[in-house]
């Protein structure tokens, strides 16, 4: 009988493996991922629970919690379950060191959740933090070849000036971490910036833009440092491209310009850009100012350099005036300019006069022109108020100016500008009101009557005064109160207050 052959050993039915995990979408997924790849036994209690691990597992679950107080000495083993215990780790291959499972990656600069990145963003983030390391190793070997006074070249600066640029742009999108343009700018680097000093909990505190903060902080730096320097004046200009208004930084500028004896057309011209960019400031008419003072006793002797002078300011204020033909500042600066480059000039005044034709209701045109007729060193009082009577005003010059206003007047009754023109030529002409008294009557018809007909209401106010001078004391309380009640109810409480003056026995010329 033949030997009977060997049964073949059954060959076990594999385990069905478990579907591939998908690709984490972000990388505290993957973290997970990874911690239960390297914790199988912590990943199946997980799945069915504690109760349902076999005992084989549970064993290798107790051994897999008590490596790390084992390592740590915090379980009180006696040698022998000591050798067993690491027996059974090293035989069943358990890992003594593994990944945290829930491990904290932090925020970035908007306080998102890092672990809310996805793989390619992590590795972006990476990267970058890679080139900021790479940036900041070539940084400092500039930093130490100035230390140590060995020579710069211009390349070795320019390269050190676009790396900066680089790290900053790095930082404020790793951190939010603002460096500004100073900050990157190796000419800056022996200076160190003074921040504004706000108290804490300050009521109002004022949220500069950061590039803004950082330039006036280097300014009080070279202000404290009393530094007037070619560098300082060109953080200045910086300064003012980001607030012309900021009134000390102008001083300052005209300080290093002084200090170091800058030619003033070179800064006028410049100045001129900034004045046609900012048209209402008030900054820059006053540096304008302080560098005529500056410059006009170098070259008062010099006619023809004076004479230029007055020419090229002349057509700037014109420029300025095409573009708002009533900005105060520029008419303050021109009258200042009349007096200091002696432009008391009949061109001056027509000029002034174009300005009242185009539009008759320039109050600044007119006040220009008061102070050209009636402040000209050869035909006025040094020092005469603009309501004082002056005898060396000649008569012809009061005439003239007189039928002027009439003509204007007749223009629009309703501009007040020639009333109170008018109304100061004859002060300064010591000419009572009642000659113009027929002008003024034909714009005021029945006064106080049912048909009363007011073509102006200044008309009415300059024969209040009128009136009151001739001491129709009754006529010009009429006047007061019509405008009070009809012609001017906006102003009601100043003309009672007006009528108030007139009984209590004030001069009609306030």
């Amino acid at each position: 009988m033949p030997p009977k052959t060997k049964a073949s050993s059954k060959v076990p039915n594999p385990e069905p493996r478990a579907a591939p995990e998908s690709p984490p979408d972000t990388i505290a997924q993957r973290s997970q991922q990874r911690f239960f790849q390297t914790n199988p036994i912590e990943n199946r209690r997980q799945q069915v629970g504690l109760s349902a691990l076999t005992p084989a597992e549970k064993k290798t679950y107790a051994h897999v919690n008590l490596i790390h107080p084992a390592v740590n000495r915090r379980v009180p083993f006696s040698n022998k379950t000591e050798r067993e215990f690491w027996k059974f780790v090293t035989k069943e291959g358990l890992p003594i060191r593994r990944l945290p499972r829930d491990y904290a990656w932090g925020k970035d600069r908007s306080g998102r959740d890092i672990g809310t990145y996805s793989p390619d963003e992590l590795e972006q983030r990476t990267l970058k933090h890679a080139k900021l390391t790479s940036l900041q190793i070539q940084h400092r070997q500039f930093l130490k070849k100035r230390e140590k006074q060995l020579e710069v070249t211009t390349e070795e600066i320019a390269a050190e000036k676009t790396r900066r640029k680089a790290m900053a742009a790095l930082k404020r999108d790793l951190y939010g971490e603002i460096t500004g343009s100073l900050a990157q700018d190796p000419e800056w680097d022996d200076v160190i910036p003074i921040p504004q000093n706000e108290p804490e909990g300050a009521l109002a505190q004022i949220a500069y833009p950061d590039d803004y903060a950082e330039a006036v902080s280097y300014l009080r730096a070279v202000m404290a440092a009393d530094e007037c320097s070619p560098r300082s004046l060109r953080l200045t200009e910086h300064v003012i491209s980001m607030n012309p208004a900021h009134y000390t930084v102008w001083l300052f500028r005209f300080k290093i310009i002084s200090v170091l004896k800058l030619s003033i057309p070179d800064e006028i011209t410049w100045l001129n850009e900034v004045a046609l960019s900012n048209l209402k400031n008030y900054q820059i008419w006053n540096h304008r100012q302080l560098l005529m003072d500056h410059y006009y006793p170098l070259i008062e002797e010099d006619t023809a350099t004076v004479r230029q002078l007055a020419r090229s300011e002349t057509q700037f204020i014109t420029k300025m005036l095409e573009s708002d033909a009533k900005n105060y500042h520029v008419w303050s600066y021109r009258q200042y300019l009349v007096s200091k480059l002696y432009m008391w000039t009949m061109s001056e005044l027509l000029s002034t006069q174009n300005h009242i034709e185009e539009d008759v209701r320039n109050n600044s045109a007119w006040s220009h022109r008061f102070y050209l007729v009636f402040s000209d060193p050869t035909a006025s009082t040094p020092g005469s108020g603009p309501t004082e009577a002056d005898p060396r005003v000649p008569a012809e010059t009061i005439d003239r100016e007189i039928n002027y206003s009439k003509e204007k007047i007749d223009l629009a009754p309703q501009n007040q500008s020639p009333w109170n023109y008018v109304f100061a030529v004859l002060t300064k002409g010591s000419r009572p009101l009642s000659s113009f008294k027929e002008f003024a009557e034909k714009f005021v018809t029945a006064l106080g009557e049912e048909a009363e007909e007011v073509r102006s209401s200044h008309a009415l106010d300059f024969l209040a005064k009128l009136y009151d001078e001739e001491g129709d004391k009754e006529k010009a309380e009429l006047c007061l109160r019509r405008l009070g009640e009809k012609w001017d109810p906006v102003r009601e409480g100043y003309w009672k207050y007006r009528v108030t003056l007139l009984k209590s026995g004030q001069s009609a010329k306030e």
